[in-house]
């Protein structure tokens, strides 16, 4: 351990890599202007700026790597900037829009979320590497504040205006953070890289799922924030009904 923090006090000597921070830091200000507006009751202007963070803090790693500029200040400060742009700014964003009618419940639905998030971040920057660099243990906190904010974007698009009272809004919440400290495992898209030759048709593809999501954006990405959040607990589903299965015809087998 005191040899990995001299290490890192060195590295901190040297500097810090600027451009991969640089997104970070973007992602960062998204998420706290977002904050500012749903105080201020500007769930639109929220909503867009938590999908322009999530933008951002997937270029920031993308960036990183690319540019083999990774270090240990960039993975704590990226944390950092996603609790702030991940796990408080959906959480007050959800509080203003539906669940402060809720009061005492309303607030402690919107903790739990930031709480969770935190504890996700957390195992995540402490994970074994054992585990699978094509898998996420847990919804990632992106993913759920997408959830939030593309939810809030359909709404609007389908003519909602001002805050909504629904019954099921802190249940949501609550599978959302209890989706995020789970085991299940989600496609992390770790293993895809842009920069190598792919098929033709893999370009194809890109440009059509590009102009569905141009045409409707707004369902588009709500349908897609959705599916992922589900995708995990739908492939764990799958995994044990089909081990339930097999494990039936081997006793049958053995019958």
């Amino acid at each position: 351990m005191k040899l990995h923090a001299k290490k890192d006090r060195e590295n901190m000597k040297k500097g810090i890599y600027l451009l991969p921070n640089l997104f970070t830091t973007g992602s960062l200000f998204c998420g706290f202007y977002a904050i500012i507006s749903a105080v201020g009751d500007n769930f639109h202007r929220a909503a867009v700026l938590i999908i322009i963070a999530c933008i951002l803090d997937g270029l920031d790693g993308k960036i990183a790597r690319f540019t083999n500029t990774t270090s240990s200040f960039g993975v704590e400060y990226d944390s950092l900037s996603d609790l702030v742009s991940f796990g408080v700014a959906p959480a007050i964003l959800s509080f203003k829009w539906t669940l402060e009618p809720y009061g005492r419940y309303g607030w402690l639905a919107a903790f739990l979320f930031v709480a969770c998030g935190a504890l996700r971040l957390a195992r995540f920057n402490v994970q074994s590497s054992g585990t699978s660099n094509k898998l996420f243990r847990g919804l990632p906190i992106p993913a759920a504040a997408l959830v939030i904010a593309t939810t809030i974007l359909l709404y609007m698009y389908t003519g909602g205006t001002g805050t909504l009272y629904h019954p099921l809004a802190p249940g949501v919440l609550l599978l959302l953070s209890l989706l995020m400290v789970s085991n299940i495992h989600y496609y992390s898209f770790k293993d895809l890289n842009f920069f190598s030759q792919k098929p033709f048709m893999t370009l194809v593809l890109i440009v059509l799922l590009f102009v569905i999501i141009v045409l409707e954006p707004q369902i588009m990405l709500f349908a897609v924030a959705l599916g992922y959040s589900l995708s995990g607990p739908s492939w764990a589903l799958w995994k044990a009904v089909n081990k339930k299965i097999h494990r039936g015809q081997e006793d049958e087998e053995y019958q």
